[in-house]
Formats: C-alpha cells, structure tokens, sequence
C-alpha cells in the first residue's frame, strides 16, 4: 500500500505520458494550417526581442504552429521522416503541489539551470513549454530563455491540470475554463518576447474530442511527441538516455523535462543524448524548423 500511495502521489504531482479518448490514434504528421491565430489579450506596452529593442505587442499572427481560429487544432507527433533534424522538447510543469512543496521547503527548485548552462554552452537549440504558473514563479529563467535565440516558447497550460477526465490522477480542469487557461498561459508567456509560437501541450498528453474543441477558438497547433524519454523521477540517467536514443528518428520530437526535482536526472542524461543524436547524424533543431514552420537554417 505505501508503494501504491507513494506512486500515486507522484503522478498527482507530475503526469505521466498518455493520450486518452478517440484521438489516441491521432495522424502522425499533420502539417500545420496555413492562417494566423486569434489575439490573445495582449500586452499593453510593447515588449522586448531578445536584443532588447522594444517590439509591437504579440498577436500570434504569422507564428509557428498559427492556425485558423475556429477551426480544430492539428494534433502532431513528429515532423517529416527526412533529413537530420529533431526537435528538443523540454516542459516546464507547477502544479498547486509543487508551489506547496517550493513554499514549504521540501523542494529547492523545479528549474534545472544546467540543462540551460548545457543548452547555451553548445549553441543547442530547444523549445520550451511553459506552464503559467512556472513562467510566474521564475520570471528571471523565462526571460533567460526568451533572451536566447535559439530557444522557442510555447504553452503547457496555466496550472498542469488535467484536460481529461482519465489522466493519471490530475485534477481535472472544468471543460468551460479550458479555452481561457489556454489564452491567459499565451499572454502570460508573451510578456518576455523572444520567439514566441503557438505550438501548445496538453499536460500527460491527455486530450479528447472536447478538450481540442476548446482549442479551437485560440488557433494553435497541438504538439505530443514520439520520443518520450521518461525522464520524471528516474533515478538514472541510462535509462533516460536509451529510451531517447533507441527509439529516436529524424523528425522525431524528444520529452524531456526542465523541473529538477520532478526530473533530476535529465541534465546528466543530456550531454549524452546530444552524443548519441551526434553519433546517428541527427541534429537537434528548433520545433517550428523540424515541423517545417520555421526557417530551414533555424
């Protein structure tokens, strides 16, 4: 029983992988739909690129993974089997527990500062999905990767809640407040420049046909993944490095995660995933670059 609780208790904190409902067999590769998304309530003052020349305030018009408002989002895995590039993808989840256990002391930090030492050292480019609530708690980190270049930002939900009703023991958020914690986590995000998407995550990847209908109104582009690295609680990083490595191909966008103390073990594995890909001839791009929404040199 105390194994059982002990488990339960970690998913609560930190979902695991999974996808739910009639969309469990969702396309491989849907290429985004040309088109812009709906503003979010913006900024009222302009905000800063990455050089720190003022910019107009974010409409997510023109923007990776933009589609038309209204519309049903694609749901992607990976991008085209061809060429060398693959997508570092890294979530950056809080949930209410995790706020306790930063207030309480229990936990020191749920932002992994070597894997962006590590990251910018090496000129790696990566996407970052960010929370609300994480965004909230580490200005100073998200303006840190919304000042690099090769770093992309994107949504992961404002507080981690679970949009199914079946998602490794995630509360559930109700259906009606879908769409607005989906727009308040942009225009959180957008605040802190840089390249912006509107490439979005469903937390545990559990979504259904209600949760994407949400979506719809905010045009976005849902992003799971086919490389899920299980790097969560481990306790190693072999097992974090083979899981990624094993099963890894070109187009493939990797789940890792950036939280530290729900996931430290992932700045050890990294300096050896980016060998193995090295070693494969894969390349670590940016998410808009693999799913050919970006620049071919990005």
């Amino acid at each position: 029983m105390v194994a059982v609780s002990v488990l339960g208790a970690l998913i609560l904190t930190l979902g695991l992988v999974r996808r739910s409902g009639p969309d469990a067999a969702a396309p491989d590769f849907v290429p985004a739909e040309a088109g812009s998304g709906r503003p979010t309530t913006p900024t009222s003052s302009p905000t800063s690129s990455p050089t720190g020349t003022p910019t107009a305030p974010p409409t997510g018009t023109g923007r990776p993974g933009a589609t038309r408002p209204g519309t049903r989002p694609p749901v992607v895995d990976h991008g085209p089997r061809t060429g060398n590039r693959v997508a570092l993808t890294f979530d950056a989840d809080m949930t209410d527990g995790m706020l306790f256990n930063l207030r309480s002391g229990k936990v020191a930090s749920y932002a992994n500062l070597k894997i962006l030492d590590l990251l910018e050292r090496d000129q790696v480019p990566a996407t970052f999905f960010l929370t609300g609530k994480w965004v909230e708690r580490y200005p100073e980190v998200t303006a840190r990767i919304a000042g690099n270049p090769r770093f992309e930002l994107a949504n992961h939900t404002y507080g981690h809640l679970a949009f199914t009703g079946d998602c490794y023991g995630l509360p559930r958020i109700p259906t009606q407040q879908m769409t607005q914690d989906v727009a308040r986590t942009f225009t959180i995000v957008e605040r802190y420049g840089g390249r912006q998407t509107r490439y979005f995550r469903f937390p545990g990847l559990c979504h259904d046909g209600a949760a994407l209908a949400a979506l719809a109104p905010l045009g976005v582009t849902v992003v799971d993944g086919d490389v899920v690295s299980g790097d969560p609680f481990a306790t190693a990083w072999q097992p974090i490095v083979r899981a990624v490595l094993d099963t890894v191909r070109p187009g493939s966008v990797i789940i890792l995660h950036v939280t530290e103390a729900n996931a430290a073990m992932t700045d050890e594995a990294l300096p050896h995933i980016l060998a193995g890909l090295a070693a494969r001839g894969l390349t670590p791009a940016p998410l808009s670059a693999v799913l050919g929404d970006g620049p071919a040199d990005s």
